[in-house]
């Protein structure tokens, strides 16, 4: 399969055979995507008690999986800040439904001419 895919890449990159050997090589060992980071480390001593909550991927600096941004704000203070928000949207509908005039005009007034058919209507000429 790579040496045929590696022969119409070569006709379309010109027909060289050293193309066609380099695009063969390189698709026979990357075909299957291989891991991004490179192959795993096999431990060859006991893992750390918590070894699961760090993210090594091979690079000299480890990072912790779990962000330390959670502590910095209490339950209380969230639920404070949860509460204030949804709050401020009810209260914000709220203000919409009272002041909606659509509704309480479902269709535009109708405009006659003659002011309106003030005298046609029965009123005084």
């Amino acid at each position: 399969m790579a040496g045929r895919l590696g022969q119409v890449a070569s006709r379309i990159m010109g027909g060289n055979g050293v193309v066609a050997r380099s695009v063969a090589s390189s698709l026979r060992q990357r075909s299957g995507m291989g891991l991004p980071v490179g192959k795993p480390i096999v431990p060859d001593k006991p893992l750390a008690v918590n070894d699961e909550l760090t993210w090594d991927n091979g690079t000299p600096f480890p990072e912790p999986c779990i962000d330390r941004i959670a502590d910095t704000v209490g339950k209380y203070e969230a639920l404070a800040w949860w509460a204030s928000g949804l709050s401020f949207f009810v209260s914000l509908g709220l203000l919409a439904v009272w002041n909606d005039k659509a509704s309480t005009i479902p269709f535009a007034p109708k405009v006659y001419p003659y002011d309106n058919l003030r005298v046609e209507l029965g009123g005084e000429p």
